[in-house]
C-alpha cells in the first residue's frame, strides 16, 4: 500500500536522547537555550519598539518546576501553529529572526526542544506585541510528541511576551532546583544585554537576584587604570579562577570581537591551552572553547565576546570559517606583540614572565624570527658556566656548542666545566630546535657537540701505570660484561670525580685490554655511541687522578670488595648521568653496599674512603 505524502512518525524521546548524548555536552544547556529564546524575542520587539522593556525572570513553579518569562515580541496564534506544530521545526519566522541577522543567535523551536532533556511537559503562554488585537496562545507539549494548542481571550492590561513553564522529568528535578537555575543563569547569562533575575528564597520571603552586568567589564569606563585593573582582576578570579599576572586587551572589529587575554600566574605544560571563555552576542558559548589562539599561546586564557563568529550545531564551540581564521591570526598577532614589547622593556614584570612562561617564549620563537632574536637575548639556557643567555655565551666564546640530549649533557658536564669549556644543555623541550633554527641565521656560530670537543681532556695514564693496571682492568671487564658496560681508565679533571659513564667504545678486541690506543680515537668512538638510536652499551671511564680509584686499583681483583667497589662506582656514575635506576642496578647497589659495610666492620681489605675530599674540604 502506497501512502503518498505521509509524514514520518518521530519518537521525540529518541530525538531528545540523541541531543543529550551527541549534540549537547550536558542537560544544563536547556537553560541557555530558553534564555536565548527570551533574548531573541526581546531583540525582535525592540526592533519595532526601541524603548520596550528588556527583562527575563526565572522563578520556581509548582511541582518542582521552573517558570521563565520575558518581555519579548511574543507569538500570534498563526505564528504559534507554524512554530510549534512540530517541536524543533525551523519556520519562516525563525528564518526572519535567526538566519543572516547579527542580533539573533538561536531558533525558537530548538530552544523548546532542548528543554525536553530535563522535562516531560512544557507549557507556553505567549501574547504578541506585534499584533495587539491577536488573542494569547496556550501551548502544552509532552515528551511523547503530543501537544495541545488553544487561544486565550485577550484582556486589557495583559503583558506581552512569553512565559515558559517546565515540569521536571523524573530524575531530573535537580536541574530545575532554584539554586541550580541561579547558578546556570549566572554562568550562561551574566553578560547578556538584558535584565535577567532569579527569584530566590530569603528567609520566609523571596527576593529577586540579578545575575547580569549592564556592561562588558573590559569596555566599561573606569576613573583610572588602577581601577580598571582591579575590576578585571576580580572578573578573572570569578570567571576563570585565578589572579592574572598581566592582561592583554583584544579587539578584532571584523568579527566584532572584544575581550581580554589573562596571563596565567603559574607555569603550565605545552599543549594545555585552548580553554577560553567565549561569548556570542554576550551569551556564553563555552568556558573551554578551542581554536581561538595558536598552540604557543598556552600561557593565556581569554574571555571574549563576538558578534560575527558562528557557533557549531551544539553552540558550544566555534565553527571554523574564514572569519574565525582571520580572528585567530589577529588575536595571535596581538598576544605576540605584547610578548615582544614586554620582553624588550626588561622590567621586573618581564623577568617574572620569563621565569614563569619561558617555555611559551621558546615555542613562539620557533615560529617567529623576530621572537627568535629576542629569545636569544633574554632567555636563560643551562650551561656549564651557569644559566646564561645565548647572546651572553656568544659574546664570550667564538662558537656555541650544545648537547641535544639531557643524558649526554649530564655525562660530560662535569668534565667540560673543569676544563673551562662552555657547553649548552639543549636537551629540554624546544631548546634543540631553537638552537638549530638560530644556527641558520646570519651572525650566529652554533653547532652540536662533536667527537673531538672534549677528547683532549681524557689523558692517557703513564705507561708504567697502564701496565700495572692491565690485570685489574681485565678483571673489571669480566665483572662488567654481564651488566652491559665496559671499563677504561684515563686521567681527567675534576679529580674529585671517580668515574663518568659514557656511550660504548666501539673498539675491536677484549674490552679494556688495548689501553695504548690513541685517546682521541677512543673518545670519538665514545661520543659516536651517543648517536645510536638503540640503547648503547655503557662505557665506565675511571679517573686515575681520583684517590678512590687509586685505592680500588690496589685491591685483589678476586676479592668481593673489588667487585663491590666497581659496581658501586658504576651505579654512582649512572645516577650522575641522570639515568633512572632500574631494578637490576638498584639490587646491584644494595649488594655492593652490603659487601662494603661487611668489609668495613670486619676490617678485611683496604678501607675505601666514602669521599675523595679532605676533612677540611668536607667541612
Amino acid at each position: 500500500m502506497n501512502e503518498v505524502g505521509a509524514a514520518f512518525q518521530v519518537d521525540l524521546r529518541g530525538v531528545v536522547d540523541l541531543l543529550a548524548r551527541h549534540l549537547y555536552s550536558s542537560p544544563n544547556v536547556y537553560l541557555r537555550e530558553l534564555l536565548q529564546n527570551g533574548v531573541d524575542a526581546i531583540t525582535a520587539r525592540q526592533n519595532i519598539e526601541p524603548d520596550a522593556p528588556a527583562a527575563i525572570r526565572l522563578r520556581p513553579w509548582s511541582d518542582n518546576g521552573l517558570e521563565i518569562s520575558d518581555t519579548g515580541i511574543g507569538l500570534t496564534p498563526a505564528e504559534a501553529r507554524e512554530l510549534l506544530a512540530t517541536v524543533g521545526r525551523s519556520s519562516k519566522r525563525d528564518l526572519d529572526l535567526g538566519v543572516g541577522r547579527q542580533e539573533f543567535l538561536g531558533q525558537f523551536g530548538i530552544g523548546l526542544l532542548s528543554a525536553f532533556m530535563v522535562a516531560d511537559e512544557i507549557e507556553l503562554v505567549s501574547r504578541s506585541a506585534a499584533d495587539l488585537e491577536a488573542p494569547a496562545v496556550l501551548w502544552t507539549g509532552y515528551d511523547d510528541g503530543r501537544y495541545d494548542l488553544s487561544e486565550l481571550p485577550r484582556q486589557a492590561g495583559d503583558p506581552v511576551g512569553s512565559v515558559v513553564r517546565v515540569k521536571p522529568r523524573h530524575g531530573m528535578e535537580h536541574w530545575l532546583a532554584i539554586d541550580t537555575v541561579a547558578a546556570l543563569a549566572a554562568e550562561f547569562g551574566a553578560l547578556l544585554p538584558v535584565d535577567v533575575a532569579v527569584e530566590v528564597p530569603l528567609g520566609e520571603d523571596t527576593a529577586w537576584r540579578r545575575v547580569t552586568e549592564p556592561e562588558l567589564p573590559w569596555l566599561k569606563t573606569y576613573p583610572h587604570e588602577l581601577a580598571r585593573r582591579a575590576a578585571l582582576t576580580d572578573f578573572c578570579e570569578r570567571s576563570l579562577g585565578f589572579t592574572p599576572m598581566a592582561m592583554i586587551d583584544l579587539a578584532v572589529p571584523l568579527a566584532g570581537v572584544t575581550g581580554v587575554a589573562f596571563v596565567l600566574p603559574t607555569a603550565v605544560p605545552p599543549g594545555s591551552g585552548g580553554h577560553h571563555r567565549v561569548y556570542l552576542k554576550r551569551m556564553l558559548l563555552g568556558s573551554r572553547v578551542n581554536g581561538l589562539l595558536p598552540e604557543w599561546a598556552f600561557f593565556v586564557r581569554c574571555v571574549v565576546d563576538a558578534s560575527n563568529l558562528s557557533p557549531t550545531a551544539s553552540r558550544e564551540q566555534l565553527y571554523s570559517d574564514d572569519i574565525l581564521l582571520a580572528t585567530q591570526e589577529a588575536l595571535a598577532a596581538t598576544v605576540r606583540q605584547w610578548v615582544v614589547d614586554t620582553l624588550d622593556r626588561q622590567t621586573t614584570a618581564a623577568k617574572q614572565f620569563i621565569r614563569t612562561h619561558h617555555l611559551a617564549v621558546r615555542s613562539l620563537a620557533l615560529t617567529d624570527d623576530t621572537m627568535l632574536d629576542l629569545a636569544a637575548r633574554v632567555l636563560p639556557f643551562e650551561s656549564t658556566d651557569g644559566p646564561r643567555t645565548l647572546q651572553e655565551i656568544a659574546d664570550t666564546v667564538p662558537e656555541i656548542v650544545y648537547s641535544s640530549s639531557l643524558e649526554e649533557y649530564r655525562r660530560v658536564a662535569a668534565v667540560a666545566r673543569a676544563q673551562g669549556i662552555i657547553l649548552v644543555n639543549a636537551g629540554y623541550v624546544y631548546d634543540g630546535e631553537l638552537l638549530g633554527k638560530l644556527a641558520s641565521r646570519p651572525g650566529w656560530s652554533i653547532r652540536q657537540l662533536r667527537n673531538d670537543d672534549i677528547a683532549q681532556v681524557l689523558s692517557p695514564v703513564e705507561p708504567d701505570r697502564e701496565l700495572a693496571m692491565l690485570d685489574t682492568l681485565a678483571a673489571a671487564a669480566e665483572l662488567a660484561a654481564p651488566l652491559d658496560f665496559t671499563v677504561a681508565i684515563r686521567r681527567f679533571a675534576p679529580e674529585t670525580l671517580p668515574a663518568i659513564l659514557l656511550g660504548a667504545l666501539e673498539e675491536s678486541g677484549r674490552p679494556g685490554a688495548d689501553e695504548a690506543d690513541d685517546v682521541a680515537e677512543a673518545w670519538q668512538a665514545v661520543v659516536a655511541g651517543f648517536d645510536r638510536e638503540d640503547e648503547p652499551t655503557r662505557q665506565l671511564i675511571l679517573n686515575d687522578a681520583n684517590t678512590t680509584i687509586q685505592q680500588w686499583g690496589s685491591l685483589d681483583p678476586g676479592s668481593p670488595v673489588f667487585g663491590a667497589g666497581l659496581h658501586s662506582m658504576y651505579v654512582s656514575a649512572l645516577l650522575l648521568s641522570g639515568e633512572p635506576l632500574r631494578v637490576r642496578e638498584a639490587e646491584l647497589m644494595n649488594d655492593a653496599l652490603s659487601v662494603l659495610l661487611a668489609a668495613g666492620l670486619t676490617g678485611q681489605g683496604p678501607s675505601l674512603p666514602t669521599s675523595p675530599l679532605s676533612p677540611e674540604d668536607e667541612t
